[in-house]
This record gives structure tokens, sequence and C-alpha cells, in this order.
């Protein structure tokens, strides 16, 4: 990544020119430059600092439905390959969902039906020796599932793409206006003007900045994310080689959850017992770190109070000291991720927004937080109609 204070100039011509270098942006460049495009990022920021970079680098292939199910298992492949090629790690660590009442366990059940040998019903014992967690009734390995350090793979991919022949990622480049014309576009960046025959705008959150309409579709929600220390008597279930421990609260938001007929009985439970975990939308990741620390995800920030809500937080470490058979966590770090949902609509709910507000340009967003799980495979259907 270039951090020199004299920024090189930017081609006058390419191909391809991408807004944004989170894992939406750099799949389309990526995807671009092995078709034998010219391509250009262009991303506002020093170094990797959206939604992306904020998670915590699970790749939760096997709860994704339809369209981002396909799109789930094509990235994996893809991300695999490009830990190999650009140098930084990518896990095949799996992930472990956790059951707690028999509700739970019996959608978990459905699911891995469904998907006929991509996952394994655990019993109890069979989570306690993967995970540690003694609160259970059962639960489910999903051994496609994948982590990587988000900031780590993110600067890993534009390293490489900007090594390549007819590829260059420009850092510190914010994207102005767009003039359409016959046959391509002039992208006005605070760094110069690039001539691209396509151009590929991945914002996430920002694009209604650069086109409203295109966000007046997608509501913004921001995410409390914590990162806390490793129990110290976890026995290595939470190491670098350990799976990805997921709560039962992902019952209720993957889509790959909705075909089970037990997942009424889930929610009717929980607006019983437990109200306030319904309303936050709390949804329990532990995803460990180079530095041995877990970042836990994810509540929803009350959409009408400024800041982080402590209460959120305070579920969020409540359900995880659940999960770890732990006391109180040792917070180290505390911060919110922007995510976009889709405003409700006709027709099967995907979280991909793909849009061309202009002749040439193709806005593509992500909802869900789904970004780092589903864009490397989304990006070769978006460019195989672009061009």
């Amino acid at each position: 990544m270039n951090r020199d204070t004299a920024l090189p100039p930017l081609p006058a011509k390419v191909d391809l020119v991408v807004v944004g270098a989170g894992a939406v942006g750099l799949a389309h460049a990526v995807e671009a430059n092995a078709r034998g495009l010219s391509v250009l990022v262009v991303d506002a920021d020093a170094r990797p600092a959206g939604g992306t970079a904020r998670r915590g680098g699970h790749i939760a292939v096997t709860t994704q439905d339809s369209t981002a199910l396909a799109c789930a298992l094509a990235a994996r492949e893809r991300w695999l390959k490009l830990g190999r090629e650009a140098g930084f790690g990518v896990r095949e660590s799996g992930a472990v969902v956790v059951a707690r009442h028999a509700d739970e366990l019996a959608v978990l059940d459905d699911l891995v039906a469904a998907r006929a040998g991509d996952a394994e019903l655990l019993d109890a014992r069979g989570v306690r020796d993967r995970t540690g967690t003694t609160d259970t009734v059962g639960g489910a390995l999903l051994p496609l599932d994948l982590r990587l350090h988000p900031v780590s793979a993110l600067v890993g991919v534009a390293d490489w793409l900007d090594g390549r022949p007819q590829a260059s990622v420009a850092w510190q480049a914010t994207a102005q206006t767009f003039d359409a014309g016959s046959g391509c576009t002039l992208v006005r960046t605070t760094r110069g003007e690039v001539v691209a025959k396509r151009v590929v705008v991945a914002v996430g959150h920002h694009v209604g900045r650069l086109f409203w309409d295109v966000g007046s579709r997608l509501v913004p929600v921001d995410r409390q994310l914590l990162r806390v220390a490793a129990p110290v008597d976890d026995g290595g279930h939470h190491g670098p080689d350990g799976p990805v421990l997921v709560g039962p609260g992902t019952l209720l938001r993957d889509d790959a959850f909705a075909h089970s007929r037990s997942l009424g009985d889930v929610r009717e439970r929980l607006r019983g017992t437990r109200p306030d975990l319904l309303a936050a939308d709390v949804h329990v990741t532990l995803v460990s770190q180079p530095d041995g620390s877990l970042v836990l995800g994810d509540g929803r920030a009350p959409a009408d109070e400024p800041g982080r809500s402590e209460a959120v937080d305070g579920l969020l470490l409540e359900e995880a000291a659940g999960l770890l058979g732990a006391g109180d966590l040792e917070v180290l770090g505390r911060w919110t991720v922007p995510e976009v949902v889709r405003t409700p609509g006709p027709g099967p709910r995907e979280p991909f927004l793909v849009t061309d507000p202009l002749p040439g340009v193709r806005t593509v967003t992500v909802a869900d937080g789904l970004a780092t799980t589903t864009a490397l495979g989304l990006a070769p259907r978006v460019l195989d109609g672009l061009f």
C-alpha cells in the first residue's frame, strides 16, 4: 500500500474504475483483472477503514440461502486462492452454532438435513469438546466456514492487485462526479480525472452521497462490536485453530434457517422470555484474532439514541460469557460498524442491491453484513452483465 506523501498520478484511461476498496470493490477489481481488463481502484481513505475492515472476519458460508449461498460457496474458494497468492492468512476453521434449547436444536437439525453433508449435528458433548461450552443441548458444526483478519486480508489483496499488470489501487482518492458519455465515463476524483469504459461503485452505506436515489432504498443500521480477552482457562478452544463460536441468535438472522418449522417456536419463546435480545437483534459470534483476543459481535445500536448503547454491550457480554462458560469478560475495545439493510419489497429477500444510475455506471451494495462472505462470488455475475 502506498503511504508516501507524494502520491503517483492516476492512469488516464482504464477499462474499469472501481470506487471503494472494501471487500465488494476489491472483489470486482480482482475479477476484472483476471479477465484481462485494465482496472483502477480508488478509495477515499488512506487504508482499509470501512465496514469490512471493522468486522470479526467470519466467512459465514453455510447459513446463507439461495443466490447468497451460491455466491458464498464461490467466494470461499476465491478467498482460499487469494490467501495463497497474496500471502495473507485464511483459516478453514469452521464454525459451531450452539443450541441451548430443544427448539433451537430442531432448527439446526433442519439445516443439517438441507445441507446434505456440509453441516453436522452435534450433541452437547460434541459442542463441549470443540468449544468448551457447557450450557448447551447440542449444536451444529459448519466445516465450510472460514476465518480471516479483515484488515490484513484487505491490505493483502490491495497490495497484490496493485502489483499486477494493468491494475492499480489509489488511496486517498475520493470520487466526486461521473460524466457519462458515448461509451465511456469521465470519473473526477480528488487526485485527478480518469476515463473509464465502465464504473463500479462499491461504497456501502455511503452510496447515497453519490446517488441519492440508490441510498434511499437502503436503511442504515449501526452494529455494536467489542474486543474481549479470551478466558485464561478456555482449554485452547478459542486459539488460532479453534472454530468460530456462534450463538443461537443467528437462527433469527441468517436466511438458511427460515425454512425450519421450528423457527417460530424459537421466536415465540424469546418474545416471552428475552424480548431484550430480540429488540437489540443480538447475534453473537466470537472470532479469535491474531493477538489472542476475541472479536464479539454484534447487536443493533438504537436508532433513536446518539452513540452506542451500554445496554446492548451488556447483552453481548452476558451472552458471550454464557457461551464461554466464563465470568465477567475483560473488554479491550468497543466500536460500531455501519451496515445497511434492504427496504422491504416484492420478490425474494436478497442482500444484493445492484443498480445502473448512469449509462456504464453500476452500483453494487451488499446488505446485512454479508460483503466479506459473498462479494467474491457476486462479482463475476455483476461483471457479466456490465461488460
